[in-house]
């Protein structure tokens, strides 16, 4: 077995205590295609094994088989080998995030097993967090196989979202890069929205230390998302999702989104020569998406090579980046104000950021103004280091 254990190991393990937590009863499942343990056996299987009468299937942003790119809606299926049908929480309103009640009749138990990447805009804790809330309104028991954060469980970046700002990329108010694994972020809804104890089992893993990244675990990665190939995607993504809000590429339609991007107008050579950043360095390039943003065209750009991830500030670097550009593109250069995770009504990079104050510190040219913002994320980050400390379970 690997160094670590997740919770859907130790029910492939058939631990007593975690198998009865699902044996005989009906049982539904949230999952995707990184649900898998250490065999790579998929958690549909493992509750099989384990005796559990699985009657519903449930698929995040992405689908149950991870094929849809980012913010479309996902159509329902049925499960060949199973029958269950394959319910979809991500579909073409808010109201679809969360399950109908009617789905949840006749459950005993919602398992959750989904692999989160570390950072608040990664839609899979929330999507937890209404499956939670929903469950327990239904007196349904929620069961969470905990997995790790990929980026540790020590480092934070980011403030949590001002008061007007949470969005499907933030339904709670925590950092950008939190710290956090899916099992505790469930244990701090499961009381900041007063409900039972007993809604809420958390399967804890076994083995894992929050100083361990991803590849410190010895489990196998299986992409969670689409645009999310390698555990070097997700150090970055606390940083590179913000160029989603943005009209450059993020380098979707390239093999390593968030880590190469940039657009038509971008110097990338005057990019990496002005941006520094601990643990990273930037290389200029070019590229052309095969889709999304600027598809087919060629883009300057940059690729952000990790040099330490343990040093990294993936969030500071890339505020600091599109900061750059903005100064350097002009008019070009231009914020998403297009419908953004069912959000119109403000623009996304402030829904990202949690705030409008990165957006008007850039817009302002004014250096000092972004130098002040970034000590106001910094602070933000460290009060919430220490208010997440009640829900954390490992070390």
């Amino acid at each position: 077995m690997a160094r670590c254990a997740t919770g859907l190991d130790r029910l492939a393990a058939g631990e007593a205590d975690v198998v009865a937590l699902v044996r005989g009863r009906r049982i539904g499942l949230v999952a995707h295609p990184a649900s898998v343990d250490s065999r790579l056996v998929h958690a549909k299987d493992v509750l099989v094994r384990a005796g559990a009468k699985l009657c519903a299937l449930f698929g995040p942003e992405h689908g149950y088989g991870g094929e849809a790119q980012d913010m479309i809606g996902v159509a329902e299926l049925r499960d060949a080998e199973t029958g269950a049908q394959i319910r979809t929480l991500y579909g073409a309103s808010e109201a679809e995030l969360s399950p109908k009640r009617e789905w949840l009749e006749g459950l005993d138990a919602i398992v959750i097993d989904l692999q989160d990447v570390g950072s608040r805009y990664y839609t899979f804790v929330w999507t937890a967090a209404l499956v939670l809330r929903a469950a327990a309104a239904a007196g349904v028991e929620t069961i969470v196989l905990d997995r790790p954060n990929p980026l540790g469980g020590e480092v934070v970046e980011g403030a949590p979202q001002r008061s007007g700002y949470r969005s499907f990329v933030g339904l709670y108010d925590v950092a950008v890069r939190h710290g956090m694994t899916i099992g505790e972020l469930a244990l701090m809804v499961r009381d900041l929205v007063k409900l039972d104890a007993s809604a809420l089992r958390v399967v804890e893993m076994r083995g894992w230390a929050r100083a361990l990244h991803f590849g410190e675990t010895e489990l196998p990665w299986v992409l969670p998302s689409p645009n999310m190939p390698t555990p070097e995607t997700a150090l970055v993504y606390p940083g590179g999702c913000l160029i989603e809000g943005t009209n450059l590429s993020e380098g979707r339609g390239t093999t390593r989104p968030f880590e190469v991007w940039g657009a038509p107008f971008v110097d990338g050579r005057a990019l990496a020569e002005a941006v520094r950043g601990p643990g990273a360095q930037l290389r200029a390039l070019t590229f052309e998406p095969t889709f999304h943003k600027h598809a087919k065209q060629r883009c300057g750009g940059v690729q952000v090579h990790v040099t330490d991830a343990r040093a990294l500030r993936s969030y500071e670097l890339y505020l600091r980046a599109l900061a750059q550009v903005r100064a350097q593109a002009g008019d070009a250069f231009r914020w998403r104000t297009e419908t953004y995770e069912y959000v119109s009504d403000r623009p996304a990079i402030d829904l990202l950021t949690g705030g409008p104050e990165f957006r008007a510190a850039v817009d302002s040219g004014d250096a000092g103004a972004l130098e002040r913002v970034l000590e106001t994320e910094a602070a933000g980050a460290a009060r919430f280091a220490l208010e997440r400390s009640a829900w954390l379970r490992y070390g």
